[in-house]
């Protein structure tokens, strides 16, 4: 799943970012679009976004919906990541931001900060009632605003070889602590084997398993923002993996290296702890290991419970600079709920939508090829998806991201404390608040 695959704020700009950055609070952020629901006539709109193959989805949008609501849209292809919030943030200084923009969850709040996200909570309808709870509170901010409309999402499960669970007689674990069991098991009876690995090079992966774990990073309190990246849940998440890697009973290598995928495609490493876009990595990674493998709920951290962290996604939103708001809500609503264009999406640009009434139909009504064997698959990841915990990020998540990269990745190579890693990013990220102006509670 390209879009959602290893989605991040992916550090390359993040000085730039940082020099951006405002130091307006959240909770003041954010302009409504409301002086535009009463306009008339020709309505043109600009689309900022890195999705492949949404000409022809918005195609769909301008010989129909907008044809007849005299509201054309023209997509501008850009590139994703840090390079993108950077133009559109040096775009919104000089007011000349397009009217809409494609946004991964985590750098919204960058963009509200910024005053560049318009709120269109007044412009969206019933559009929630499409989402998960979850989902849709990662662009809401935990506000009563609606800063962009959910698109595509990460929901985390677990994958696994089930020829190779079922040779060395090993149970698919429910819980965390079962999944540590498993790790063990395995090393005992194929010392040569991982059952996975713990990857410092992407930090999405990290900060889903914290989401999972109930973690709140980043939150606001009036006009201050408190850090929350060394609380309880995640230093329990930190220890659980420092613990594994430190008596070897996995793997301390990172990710998408020809190493990597070397281990995958020969059976080394057995499992891995992903997203749903997963058999589009695999399908490159491990190409001789097609319908080997399996996928499964991620384990829980108390038997019983029944929730999942997300590794990517993004979203549609309106920008404060755009003079047709309401105009650009309703194609930024209908681009993300209406059923043909979420096919057009899936078929298109080869997202997993956010939006549940698309998640089993249409191009989700098999399985991926690579899991040919599972026939549930999709029924199964929209069941996961309706789990999703929330999500709680910052203006920062950049420079939180490129410490988790540093920190972790030196202490996974030493098989060093992970908690001393975590409170690096804690005290990275207080610092980068401070220095950019915002009000930190302590």
């Amino acid at each position: 799943m390209p879009n959602t695959k290893r989605g991040r704020l992916s550090r390359v700009a993040a000085s730039t970012i940082a020099v951006v950055l405002g130091a307006t609070a959240l909770a003041a952020c954010g302009s409504s679009g409301s002086d535009s629901r009463t306009e008339s006539g020709p309505v043109s709109l600009t689309y900022w976004t890195w999705t492949p193959g949404m000409d022809k989805v918005v195609d769909l949008w301008n010989k129909g919906p907008g044809k007849k609501d005299q509201i054309t849209v023209t997509v501008k292809k850009q590139a994703s990541g840090d390079s993108l919030i950077t133009k559109i943030l040096t775009a919104h200084k000089a007011k000349k931001a397009p009217d809409l923009v494609q946004a991964e969850y985590q750098a919204l709040p960058t963009l509200v900060s910024n005053d560049a996200l318009a709120d269109i909570s007044k412009d969206v309808g019933d559009t929630r009632s499409k989402f998960a709870d979850g989902v849709w509170q990662q662009t809401t901010l935990g506000t009563d605003a609606v800063y962009a409309i959910p698109q595509d999402i990460g929901p985390m499960m677990f994958y696994y070889r089930a020829d190779l669970f079922k040779k060395y007689g090993l149970t698919v674990p429910t819980t965390w602590e079962q999944f540590a069991q498993t790790a063990r098991a395995l090393k005992k009876k194929a010392p040569d084997k991982d059952l996975t690995t713990f990857s410092a090079n992407d930090s999405g992966l990290f900060a889903g398993l914290a989401q999972q774990a109930g973690a709140k990073w980043w939150t606001t309190s009036g006009s201050k923002w408190k850090v929350g990246i060394d609380d309880a849940a995640t230093k329990k998440v930190a220890d659980f993996w420092g613990g594994l890697v430190k008596e070897g009973a996995i793997d301390n290598q990172p990710m998408y290296t020809p190493a990597w995928n070397k281990a995958l495609d020969t059976g080394k490493q057995i499992a891995w702890v992903s997203a749903v876009w997963a058999p589009g990595t695999l399908t490159t990674a491990a190409p001789d290991t097609k319908g080997k493998w399996a996928m499964a709920p991620l384990p829980q951290w108390s038997a019983g419970e029944n929730v999942t962290g997300s590794w990517g996604g993004s979203s549609t939103a309106v920008t404060t600079d755009s003079a047709h708001q309401a105009a650009a809500a309703k194609f930024a609503a209908w681009l993300n709920t209406d059923g043909s264009a979420l096919q057009a999406l899936a078929k298109e640009s080869g997202i997993y939508p956010a939006a549940t009434n698309a998640q089993t139909s249409g191009a989700f009504a098999q399985p991926p090829t690579y899991f040919s064997n599972q026939s549930d698959f999709y029924t199964k990841a929209a069941a996961i998806a309706k789990t999703t915990a929330p999500s709680a990020w910052g203006p920062n998540v950049n420079v939180a991201y490129t410490t988790f990269n540093d920190a972790f990745g030196a202490a996974a190579k030493n098989k060093s404390d992970f908690t001393a890693a975590l409170a690096k990013m804690q005290e990275a990220t207080v610092a980068d608040l401070k220095k950019q102006g915002f009000e930190v509670s302590e």
